[in-house]
């Protein structure tokens, strides 16, 4: 049952949790997390990102805010707060450990213990959309996110897949957990469909295509769009640039943004 908004805690300001899902690791599931964060921030909205990627939690580095510290405020852990207008809010394990390349060492009682920690206790403010970016695969680390949120009543989760059998068959586990778990599926996301010629700015078909579309209409699930993969972006976040100006002007950004309107129309449909 939804919690009323009087008993949520943390979350009470937060209108909608999305969870970013991947069946393995590769597939740029951290990458649409960040994007999607960015496209909706685009759209107007006020977003917060939650990275329990323990063991791979790359936002804070796309969004160069790798060196920045959490702090403690009444209400628990205050979110790094990143972009020109700081406002987009990050909690991440990487703003937890003494050096950004310490390997988390830990079984699955402690890691499920630190992902309710960060349900509970970050203090998020007023937020339209919450973007969760999981770890890959269907572990209990999963089921810990997917209990945790559930009394929060979460939005949905954005599968991503890439166009190559092996990855959209992993897709397909992900879905029945989606299902077993009785967690709302928004819709698939097909990355890296094709490449972006960083000097014709063509597209060129890498892989096979059309994987995720199909996968989509054989679950009867949304499919929410093809993204690009744009080396630009690559070049901008290995480079230390500021993601937030650069963007909008990706080759990507047309195909998050209608994917971010997609999400939008899901919500509003959803809440009705």
């Amino acid at each position: 049952m939804e919690k009323g908004k009087e008993d949520r805690g943390n979350l009470a300001g937060v209108q909608h949790i999305v969870l970013v899902l991947s069946g393995k690791g590769g597939v740029g599931k951290s990458t649409i997390s960040t994007e999607l964060a960015l496209a909706l921030h685009h759209a107007g909205k006020k977003v917060g990102i939650l990275d329990v990627d323990l063991c791979g939690p790359s936002t804070p580095y796309m969004l160069n805010a790798q060196d920045h510290e959490v702090h403690q405020c009444d209400s628990g852990w205050v979110p790094v707060y990143v972009g020109q207008d700081k406002n987009i809010a990050l909690m991440s394990i990487g703003f937890l450990l003494e050096k950004s390349d310490d390997a988390v060492v830990w079984r699955g009682p402690k890691k499920n213990a630190l992902i309710k920690q960060f349900v509970s206790d970050v203090a998020w403010g007023e937020l339209d959309f919450l973007i969760v970016d999981t770890p890959p695969g269907t572990s209990d680390e999963h089921m810990a996110i997917v209990e945790a949120l559930r009394p929060y009543n979460p939005l949905g989760a954005v599968l991503v897949t890439t166009p190559q059998a092996v990855s959209v068959g992993d897709v397909r586990r992900e879905l029945t957990f989606c299902k077993k778990t009785g967690l709302r599926v928004l819709g698939i996301v097909e990355n890296m469909s094709s490449f972006v010629c960083p000097h014709c700015s063509e597209c060129t078909n890498l892989f096979s295509k059309g994987g995720g579309q199909e996968l989509a209409e054989h679950a009867g699930v949304p499919f929410l769009g093809c993204v690009p993969l744009d080396p630009q972006l690559s070049q901008i976040v290995e480079g230390g640039r500021y993601l937030f100006q650069e963007f909008p002007k990706s080759l990507a950004f047309p195909a998050l943004a209608s994917i971010a309107h997609l999400i939008l129309t899901g919500a509003s449909q959803y809440s009705q």
